[in-house]
């Protein structure tokens, strides 16, 4: 992904497959907060294996809408820093940290995570979550979050194993923890999505997802293309 530029980049990591489409991601997304990896399961492996406390700093990488960011926070009222390239979902999350009284906690900023994660260091966690290789193959990914954590801190990331054979090219779950020894890291825990919870989450935003490009269809007829193939490769 290393010769991608910015907006195809973020149109990867949205799973838009045309960067005519970022413009409408907004408008698209309108009716959903979580947008990528389940802050109920960021917060039970952060308790089951960490130490995290009220002292404790996160990075919140690729934040989206901030429902990780928040969630942590105010699970463990401890500092969180959220960063997003788009500029309408930081001011969501923004809100929704003042909705649930966080705001104190939380700090919401609009940038790049390739060039920001450069500026980024000392946290105890570091949370990369469900936006694929924006910041280059697995083992570019950790070698660049293991900059922003201290030396006995603590990396997430939330991406897909792939099955050898697969016609998708993911890394297996061996290539990954090869990765993870070559570095001189440790996995220490993973959790896998059961098949039906992700086939609840998708029952559940697939439709919202449709409703909206059903609606942009009406309002720009000549982009009906580009919103049924946004459609198609959510499903």
């Amino acid at each position: 992904m290393g010769n991608l530029n910015l907006e195809e980049k973020l149109a990867k990591s949205l799973t838009a497959n045309d960067t005519e489409l970022i413009e409408f991601l907004p408008y698209l997304l309108q009716d959903l907060w979580d947008l990528g990896s389940s802050p109920e399961d960021i917060a039970q492996l952060l308790s089951e294996h960490t130490d995290i406390n009220n002292n404790s700093k996160i990075l919140d990488l690729a934040c989206g809408k901030g429902a990780v960011s928040i969630q942590l926070a105010k699970k463990f009222s401890c500092r969180v820093t959220g960063i997003d390239i788009m500029e309408e979902f930081i001011e969501y999350a923004k809100q929704k940290a003042k909705e649930h009284d966080v705001e104190n906690f939380c700090d919401f900023v609009t940038g790049d995570v390739n060039i920001l994660i450069n500026e980024q260091t000392g946290f105890d966690v570091v949370v990369f979550g469900a936006v694929g290789d924006v910041l280059g193959n697995p083992e570019e990914t950790i070698k660049k979050l293991s900059g922003t954590v201290r030396s006995d801190g603590y990396i997430i990331i939330d991406d897909a194993y792939g099955i050898p054979g697969n016609e998708y090219e993911y890394p297996t779950k061996e290539d990954w923890a090869n990765k993870i020894d070559k570095l001189g890291m440790k996995l220490i825990a993973d959790k896998i999505s059961a098949p039906e919870d992700i086939a609840k989450i998708n029952n559940y935003q697939q439709p919202l997802i449709s409703k909206r490009a059903e609606e942009l269809k009406i309002r720009f007829p000549e982009k009906k293309a580009i919103f049924d193939d946004y459609v198609k490769s959510q499903l």
